[in-house]
């Protein structure tokens, strides 16, 4: 496959995140073109080729045998993924997998194992890092804007769910660590380095649910850097992270999700003075779906390199290992 041609992409499940921003986004993708729809259900195949486009099948082996399918997007609950990634790359298809890559480092190692022994991309969709407003503070900070970089604080939460979501099933991979920590946590990582370690978490754990529904914890490098994120979905939305430095402070809201009109703001903190920098609004999905195109046609790297995603996967086992539970 070469540069000027387009990945056929196929949808393997249409999940909710498909539908409200992946999908939407994906239509303006150069380089991509949607060939396939596949669902368990086939009125939901219909309707979603119907909005979209792409031909509508009843099942997902159907899309992985499909000649017109050179990649497939796997947006299926967390704990279905190593099983439907692995067939895919099995089928000599690339792919662009919903975050969270993995429920352990054991899958994430395993799954990243057979896409370089395949020789195809496999791609997670941690859409945030593919933002130009990370790189803008990360610039700026390479540049003294708060002196040296010293204390990373990220928060991600956000209003209860619907009582059927799979995040409040633990046997799909649920719970918020997995789905919203994962958020803050790597932006600590790409503000302060790969060397975080958790020194301390709590987990608040639903008893009806078994999932955490929301969770803290406090991460350090050996130089004595401080990173502290807390998550969960049972409280007001807040989707922020701030980096506090030895000569002033950076703050950037709508951190994460920010929609595609959105016109992001960095605010620079200098003893008593105040800065901000609008920045220009920009589809996060859409540079997401361009960065796995990219990939697969050979003219661009993955933000995120296999050692990256199985740090990221290590990490979080590790504060899930660390973690005091509370039973609310």
């Amino acid at each position: 496959m070469t540069a000027s041609q387009a990945v056929r992409i196929g949808v393997l499940g249409c999940a909710d995140v498909a539908q409200r921003r992946t999908l939407p986004s994906l239509r303006d993708v150069p380089g991509l073109t949607l060939t396939a729809m596949a669902s368990r259900s086939p009125e939901r195949a219909r309707e979603f080729a119907e909005r979209f486009g792409g031909v509508p099948l009843d099942s997902y082996e159907a899309l992985l045998e499909s000649d017109d399918v050179d990649a497939v997007y796997v947006p299926l609950p967390p704990a279905l993924h190593e099983e439907w990634v692995g067939k895919a790359l099995r089928a000599g298809k690339h792919v662009l997998v919903e975050k969270p890559f993995a429920t352990d480092a054991e899958q994430a190692s395993r799954m990243l194992a057979l896409a370089a022994e395949c020789g195809r991309v496999l791609m997670e969709n941690l859409m945030f890092l593919h933002h130009g407003q990370h790189e803008r503070v990360c610039q700026m900070v390479a540049h003294g804007a708060i002196g040296e970089p010293r204390h990373f604080e990220g928060v991600f939460g956000f209003p209860p769910l619907c009582g059927d979501d799979y995040r409040y099933d633990p046997v799909l991979g649920g719970g918020a660590l997995l789905d919203a920590g994962i958020y803050p946590l790597r932006a600590a990582t790409l503000q302060l380095g790969q060397e975080l370690e958790p020194e301390g978490a709590v987990l608040v754990r639903d008893p009806q649910s078994g999932v955490d529904v929301s969770g803290h914890a406090l991460l350090h490098t050996p130089s004595g850097h401080i990173a502290q994120v807390s998550f969960g979905f049972e409280f007001a939305y807040r989707c922020v992270y701030s980096l506090w430095g030895s000569e002033g402070r950076i703050v950037l809201d709508r951190a994460y999700t920010p929609p595609w009109w959105h016109q992001p703001t960095i605010r620079i903190e200098r003893d008593d003075r105040v800065e901000e920098i609008r920045l220009p609004a920009q589809d996060q999905f859409a540079s997401s779906l361009r960065a796995f195109a990219g990939a697969v046609l050979g003219s661009a790297r993955p933000h995120d390199e296999p050692e990256d995603v199985l740090r990221q996967a290590r990490l979080i086992e590790r504060i899930r290992n660390c973690a005091s539970e509370i039973i609310r």
